[in-house]
Formats: C-alpha cells, sequence, structure tokens
C-alpha cells in the first residue's frame, strides 16, 4: 500500500494518509481530517507499507541499544484519506507572516514576563484558526500553567505548548555542518535516531573533541550513523590491542588499531635495537 508522508510543522512528527487517487507530489500542500479536526499539511514523501485492515504499523523512533542494536518503536494507526490538493481558497485562510510574527512575540514577551526558563522556537496556527500551538525548547519540565492562561486570554484560541528537543530546533533554524553542507536534518533526515558515543569510538573520531563531533546543536552529529555498521565490521577483522601477534616471525604486541586502513601498529622488543614500532598491513599478511 502507497501512503504519503504528511508534517503539519517541521518540528512534528511524520503522519501517514492514503492519497485517494489524487496526483501528489512531494512539496504539494493538501487538506486532511485529523482527530482535531481539518489540517493543511505538506507532503515530505511516500512509502510502501504493509496495509493490515485499514491500519499500519509504523516506527516512530529508533535507537542504538548497549548492545549496538538497533531497537524500533512500532505504533499501529489509522490510515485515513487525504480530503484534497490545496486550493486558493484553502491558502487564504492562513495566517499571515505578519500575524504569525505578532503571536511569537506576543508569547515571547509573556515568557519573559513570567520568568520562565524556556526559549520559543515557533509558532503554528491551526487550519481551522481555533489552536495555536507554540514550540519551544527547555532543559527540563516547565510549569507554563499560567502562561497559558495569559495566552488563551490575549488571543481567545485554544493554546498549546509543545517542548521539542534541540535538535528540532537546528532542523528549524537550518545552518552548515562542519562538512560545508547544509544540515542533514534540515535537508534530508525525517526521523532522529540515538546518536552514541560508541559510534564516534567505532570510527576512531573521539580523540578530535565534543566541539568536533558535535553539531551546532550541541548533540554528536547525526552523520556518525552513516558509516558506523562499515566501521563495525571492518574493526571485527581486526586484533584486539594487546593481543600478542606473530609477524614475520617476530612475536609483538598490538598497541593500536587503525580500523579504515586495515593496519595495527606492533610493539616489538629487539634485544639489540630495545623497542621497535611497526605499522602492520593486515591486507598483506592474511593467512
Amino acid at each position: 500500500m502507497k501512503v504519503a508522508q504528511i508534517q503539519f510543522a517541521r518540528w512534528d512528527k511524520i503522519y501517514h494518509f492514503s492519497p485517494n487517487n489524487l496526483a501528489l507530489e512531494k512539496g504539494d500542500r493538501v487538506v486532511v481530517e485529523t482527530e482535531l479536526g481539518q489540517e493543511m499539511g505538506e507532503v515530505i514523501g511516500f512509502e510502501e507499507i504493509e496495509d493490515k485492515a485499514g491500519s499500519v504499523e509504523i516506527v516512530i523512533s529508533s535507537e542504538i541499544n548497549a548492545a549496538g542494536e538497533e531497537e524500533k518503536k512500532i505504533e499501529k494507526r489509522e490510515i485515513k484519506p487525504i480530503l484534497r490538493k490545496a486550493n486558493q481558497g484553502d491558502y487564504e485562510k492562513l495566517p499571515t507572516h505578519k500575524e504569525k510574527e505578532e503571536a511569537f512575540e506576543f508569547c515571547r514577551q509573556a515568557i519573559a514576563k513570567r520568568d520562565l526558563p524556556m526559549k520559543l522556537v515557533d509558532v503554528v496556527f491551526s487550519f481551522t484558526g481555533n489552536r495555536i500551538n507554540f514550540a519551544f525548547i527547555a532543559d527540563g519540565r516547565v510549569d507554563f500553567r499560567d502562561l497559558v492562561k495569559d495566552l488563551t486570554g490575549h488571543f481567545g484560541k485554544q493554546i498549546r505548548l509543545t517542548q521539542i528537543g534541540i535538535r528540532d530546533e537546528a532542523r528549524i533554524s537550518g545552518d552548515y555542518g562542519h562538512c560545508g553542507r547544509p544540515l542533514c536534518c534540515k535537508k534530508f533526515i525525517k526521523d532522529f535516531s540515538s546518536i552514541s558515543s560508541e559510534m564516534a569510538e567505532a570510527q576512531q573520531v573521539v580523540h578530535r573533541g565534543s566541539d568536533r563531533i558535535s553539531g551546532c546543536c550541541g548533540r554528536l552529529m547525526c552523520c556518525l550513523q552513516y558509516e558506523y555498521q562499515g566501521y563495525k565490521d571492518l574493526a571485527e577483522k581486526m586484533p584486539d590491542i594487546g593481543q600478542k601477534v606473530n609477524v614475520d616471525g617476530k612475536k609483538g604486541i598490538v598497541i593500536a588499531l587503525h580500523v579504515l586502513k586495515q593496519t595495527v601498529n606492533v610493539e616489538f622488543q629487539d634485544e639489540k635495537e630495545g623497542r621497535l614500532v611497526v605499522e602492520v598491513d593486515l591486507n598483506r599478511h592474511k593467512k
């Protein structure tokens, strides 16, 4: 079954809807029926999934456990049809850029007035206009009940406050990574997976320091997951540090690994020359 991946806000999770025989392309705006009423979202992609009696099992998160294995959290969701592609009348219902700026600024000032430890990131109006969702980041939980009262009294609408992650903020603002290219989260990453220090260790980049392997969000770079499995596979073919080896009839001890080059540093104790360290190419010494 082919479904369309729909997103209502840049930081929101992805929802799946049936294309309903509509000629859709990535980037199209569509109107759908949700549990909270009609909403307008953007088509960010398509996916072939198994249809199970009108619902599908969706991977909503993925993490690497202590054993280095991927663990997926799966949720069963109903697949509803897309009502229509957005038309001119639908676009006219959306708030103007000025209205969004004014709402953002009022909320920002209300947060400052209450001296709340939170940073406002985005504001999203519902398609029907009866709800406003303010997205923010914070280090921990925030009691924003009084803030909701302030916002409800001012706007006269249903108010939602959504705490998002710092990586979501980077996705919204956009930037350039150490590679000189736009951030992966801004360009193509749809769901954030857990990035562990084990990934950096496996790729032998920990020694570069946290600044070199962290993105602008302050978290470990998402690209550390791209080649992680490849490095793990290469490392399995290598001896352990401290392991005794025999190289050309000489006995030595492995003191360092170079995974990508598939070489190891071997220490020999020579009676005449004393301590001697040699880099050995494993590809040339395969049995």
